[in-house]
């Protein structure tokens, strides 16, 4: 799909969810479209690591996490924590520098890494922030900390949060849409291609990796920060393996190439986990498919079959079947690379195409 064609439909998309609230009722705007846009601005840290510097990481939803625990223990004025009692427009910035200084040492530590190991050392961190917010019950414990008030502004007011969320979700397309033409973007997508002649021209790869994963923190602390608000409690179980795992899923449903295939994964993965249980005829089948197979419990296999289904008929998720599907409607031959080059991604001889 071109890219002014693509820039149109995203235009679209946002404006009809401007004009969302005028028609959706109460409960699908706040419990559906909001946590949509909350968790696609986190999936989009995700995706714009993967797709413009070949970093598949799982320690964005932990950064997103601290970034809400920040704010539990400089908002909360009793039960677990610090119990600072700050305002939440003061705690916000803090919140969001400790995320981004936690994610600057993280992707210190971590740009030497590549591939699988990346990818597993990230894991590790999630693994670590589990167990340091159960155990050190100072800043949390297990428990968890509840009664975190928003902003004033927010409070009783769910469209207003939704309306943030949209304009900040917007804010952070534009600019990693922009990020990728500047100097700094087209050199992270050469040191993601080949960082070996990278680095034997003079550019800094360590350093290049290790700003990207600062500035994706930044946004995945923002996403926490709203959440936290939407919310008003928070554990170390929501910062736990499920949710980092739930996360990446949601980036990959949507399309890891795709960078506005983070929100349209985290409606699908929403829609289906609030809705595909509530089928009209499903209780009616002796009630093994809604008791059992929907079951809360196993609402992962679920997933895991969707997840499954979306890989083998579009490799690149439902956004690029979308795109596909819109290029055969205007009588376009699908181009293999198209996708990539939507988002920037300039083959070349040492990037295999699949």
């Amino acid at each position: 799909m071109p890219t002014n064609s693509r820039t149109l439909a995203v235009a679209i998309a946002f404006v009809a969810l401007v004009l969302l609230p005028l028609i959706g009722s109460d409960f699908f705007i706040d419990f559906v479209m909001t946590r949509t846009l909350m968790l696609g601005l986190a999936a989009s840290t995700i995706v714009f690591l993967s797709a413009y510097g070949g970093m598949d990481s799982l320690a964005q939803w932990l950064i997103f996490g601290v970034a809400g625990f920040a704010i539990g223990n400089l908002v909360a004025e009793s039960g677990r924590g610090l119990k600072f009692g700050w305002e939440p427009w003061l705690a916000a910035p803090i919140a969001l520098a400790v995320a981004t200084f936690l994610a600057l040492i993280l992707g210190t530590l971590s740009a030497r890494s590549t591939g699988i190991y990346f990818l597993m050392l990230t894991l590790t961190y999630a693994v670590i922030g589990f167990y340091f917010f159960g155990q050190v019950t100072t800043f949390s414990g297990f428990g968890g900390m509840t009664g975190i008030d928003p902003p004033d502004f927010f409070s009783g007011e769910p469209k207003r949060l939704y309306y943030a969320a949209l304009v900040l979700s917007g804010l952070a397309y534009v600019a990693f849409r922009l990020i990728a033409r500047t100097p700094f973007g087209m050199a992270l997508q050469g040191v993601r291609d080949d960082p070996v002649r990278m680095e034997s021209l003079g550019f800094n790869v360590q350093l290049h990796r290790t700003l990207a994963f600062t500035l994706a923190g930044f946004v995945a602390g923002i996403a926490g920060v709203l959440n936290i608000w939407w919310n008003g409690q928070i554990d170390p179980t929501s910062i736990g393996i499920n949710p980092t795992l739930d996360l990446f899923i949601i980036a990959v449903i949507g399309g890891i190439v795709h960078l506005e295939g983070a929100w349209l994964g985290a409606f699908v993965f929403l829609g289906a986990n609030i809705y595909l249980r509530d089928i009209p005829g499903l209780g009616s089948i002796g009630g093994v498919i809604h008791d059992r197979i929907l079951a809360e419990e196993r609402f992962n296999t679920v997933v895991g079959l969707i997840l499954l289904i979306i890989m083998l008929t579009s490799p690149d998720g439902l956004a690029g079947m979308i795109a596909r599907v819109r290029d055969r409607l205007r009588g376009k031959k699908p181009d293999d690379d198209d996708h990539l080059i939507d988002i920037g991604y300039q083959p070349t001889s040492h990037t295999p195409l699949g």
